[in-house]
């Protein structure tokens, strides 16, 4: 959501906030969402036509697909939040030049709980 700045201005929130504020959206239901419903949901400060623009944004990228129903459109996401959130993973650590350095950073950072869930998952994974 915006906030207010240090003048008393709305601060405009960057258009990776607003889409991430357009999949939550979707995520909390089970069911596509039009834009109108979408402006709704992320409470309503929002103009139609922005909500509609961060769809077709989204739409492009691949993230959400969409529904057409006669002249109304309706959105759902592509993946969920736990797939898109692995998806950067891999696409993060094919980025970078050592991978393995990558993972070993990752890895010292996690809580306790977050390392112990990550060790029963390997020790699942067949080979």
């Amino acid at each position: 959501m915006a906030g207010r700045g240090p003048h008393g201005r709305t601060e405009r929130r960057s258009p990776g906030e607003l889409e991430g504020e357009v999949l939550a959206a979707l995520w909390s239901t089970e069911r596509p969402l039009t834009p109108a419903e979408i402006q709704v949901e992320i409470a309503g400060d929002l103009a139609y036509n922005t909500v509609h623009t961060i769809l077709k944004r989204l739409y492009d990228k691949g993230l959400v697909l969409r529904e057409v129903d006669g002249r109304r459109g309706a959105y759902r996401p592509a993946k969920d939040a736990a797939e898109l959130t692995a998806q950067a993973m891999h696409e993060a650590l094919d980025r970078g030049p050592d991978p393995v350095a990558a993972l070993r950073q990752f890895v010292t950072g996690l809580s306790p709980d977050r390392e112990r869930a990550l060790r029963e998952l390997l020790a699942a994974r067949p080979v």
